[in-house]
C-alpha cells in the first residue's frame, strides 16, 4: 500500500486526521440518538413500533444507495470534493429541522442527511488508505476513527435526554449537528488532502462498483459487517424501548444502559490498537463475536432482568468488530478503488442496519412485546459467531490482504 501514497508533511496530515475524526463524531451525534427520540415519536404523532422505526431505516436506506450508487465518487471526483458535497448537504438538511414539525417532512430530511452521509463516508474510508502506510496502520487508524464516532454516538442520545429533560425538542439536536457540520466544511475547504497515485488508465464509474460487488472479498467483509450491524442497532434503537418498564433491582443501570453500552463500545475502540499489537485480528474477532452472542443468548434465558446488564456489556464486545472488518475488507483492495469498495460496504451495512430494525419492529408489533424482535437479533449474533469462527480457521482473505499490503 505505502508506493499508492502521496507522502505530505506531518501537520496537514493530522489536521485532515482530526477533521476524519470529528466528521464521525458529528455523524454519530445524530444517529446514534435515535433510540433515545423514538418513544418520543410514537408519543407525539401516535405511531407504532414499525412506523417510528422508518426514522431509523428511512436514512439508513439512502446511505446505503448512496454508498453503491455514488461511492465511486470518491476515486473519480476526489476524496476532498466528496467530503464536502456531503457535508454541505449534511448542514442544509439539519438547518431545516428547525422549520417544520411533521413527521413525513422530517423523514424527507432524513433521507437527505442519508444521502450526504453515504457521501462523505465513503470519501473519508476512502481516504484512510490514502493516509496509512500499511494495512495494519489502515486497520488501527480505522479503530481510532470508529473510536470518536462511538463518543459521539454517547453525546448525542446524552444532549437529548438533557434537552428533553429541559422540555426543549430533540430537533436541536440536529441544529447543532450542522453548525458543526458547516464547520467541518470549512475546514475540509481549506486543507491540503494527499492526491493518490492511480494504478489503472480506467477511470472509477457505476461500473466499477457494480463490478466490486462480485468480487468474493467484497461481498464475504460486506456480509459479515452487515450480520455485525444487525446485532448493534437491536441495542441502540430497541434496547430503551425495552428496558422502558423495568421495575427490577437496577434501575439505575436501565435509566443509563444505552450511555453505558456506548462508553463500553468507544472504550473498547481505543484499546482496540492495543490488542492489534499483540494479537492476530482474525483470533480476536472469532473471541470478541462470541462474546455477543453469550450476551443475547443470556438475555433470552434471563429475560429483561438479564438484559439490563449484558446487553450494555455487549458494547465492549462489539467496540472492534465494525472497524477491524471494514478496514480488512477495504485493505483486500488497492487504493485507488477503495472508494468503490468503501460504497459496497456501506451499502451492506447501511441495508442491514435500515431492515434489522424494522423487521424487529414487524415482529414485535405482531407478537405485542418488543423483547421478541431480540430473538431475531439472537440469531444475527449467533450467525456472525459462526462466520468469525470460520474466518479464523481458514483465514479466506489472507492472499488478498498480503498482495495489497
Amino acid at each position: 500500500m505505502t508506493n499508492l501514497h502521496t507522502h505530505t508533511q506531518s501537520d496537514p496530515m493530522q489536521r485532515i486526521r482530526i477533521l476524519t475524526y470529528m466528521m464521525f463524531f458529528m455523524f454519530a451525534m445524530t444517529s446514534d440518538a435515535v433510540g433515545m427520540i423514538i418513544p418520543e415519536l410514537i408519543s407525539d404523532f401516535g405511531l407504532s413500533m414499525t412506523q417510528a422505526s422508518a426514522f431509523h431505516y428511512a436514512p439508513m436506506a439512502l446511505i446505503a444507495f448512496s454508498g453503491l450508487f455514488l461511492g465511486f465518487l470518491a476515486d473519480s471526483l476526489g476524496r476532498k470534493q466528496t467530503i464536502m458535497l456531503g457535508l454541505l448537504i449534511f448542514s442544509g438538511s439539519c438547518f431545516l429541522f428547525a422549520f417544520s414539525n411533521s413527521f413525513s417532512i422530517f423523514l424527507i430530511l432524513l433521507c437527505c442527511i442519508g444521502l450526504a452521509i453515504g457521501l462523505f463516508k465513503t470519501g473519508a474510508l476512502a481516504l484512510l488508505g490514502d493516509i496509512s502506510a500499511s494495512n495494519a496502520e489502515h486497520t488501527k487508524t480505522m479503530n481510532k476513527v470508529e473510536g470518536f464516532f462511538g463518543i459521539g454516538a454517547i453525546v448525542g442520545p446524552a444532549l437529548v435526554g438533557v434537552l428533553l429533560t429541559q422540555n426543549v425538542s430533540w430537533t436541536y439536536l440536529y441544529i447543532i449537528a450542522g453548525v458543526m457540520c458547516l464547520i467541518l466544511a470549512l475546514m475540509a475547504w481549506r486543507a491540503d488532502y494527499p492526491a493518490v497515485v492511480k494504478n489503472t488508465e480506467k477511470p472509477a464509474s457505476l461500473a466499477t462498483t457494480m463490478k466490486m460487488i462480485k468480487n468474493p472479498y467484497a461481498l464475504g467483509f460486506s456480509l459479515a459487517i452487515a450480520l455485525y450491524v444487525a446485532t448493534e442497532v437491536a441495542i441502540y434503537v430497541w434496547m430503551p424501548t425495552l428496558l422502558k418498564d423495568y421495575t427490577g433491582s437496577w434501575p439505575l443501570l436501565a435509566t443509563y444502559a444505552l450511555t453505558v453500552f456506548f462508553v463500553l463500545r468507544a472504550a473498547g475502540r481505543f484499546i482496540a490498537v492495543w490488542l492489534l499489537n499483540h494479537f492476530s485480528w482474525q483470533g480476536v474477532m472469532a473471541y470478541l463475536s462470541l462474546g455477543i452472542a453469550l450476551c443475547y443468548v443470556g438475555t433470552l434465558v434471563g429475560g429483561v432482568d438479564w438484559a439490563v446488564g449484558l446487553l450494555p456489556l455487549s458494547g465492549l464486545f462489539m467496540s472492534m468488530v465494525y472497524p477491524t472488518l471494514n478496514s480488512k475488507g477495504i485493505s483486500c483492495f488497492p487504493v485507488a478503488q477503495h472508494g468503490a469498495v468503501a460504497g459496497v460496504i456501506l451499502f451492506f451495512t447501511a441495508l442491514s442496519a435500515a431492515l434489522a430494525p424494522l423487521f424487529m419492529g414487524v415482529i414485535s408489533d405482531y407478537f405485542g412485546h418488543v423483547r421478541y424482535g431480540f430473538y431475531l437479533a439472537t440469531g444475527f449474533a449467533v450467525i456472525l459467531f459462526l462466520a468469525m469462527l470460520y474466518n479464523f480457521y481458514r483465514d479466506p482473505a489472507a492472499k488478498a490482504l498480503t498482495k495489497n499490503a
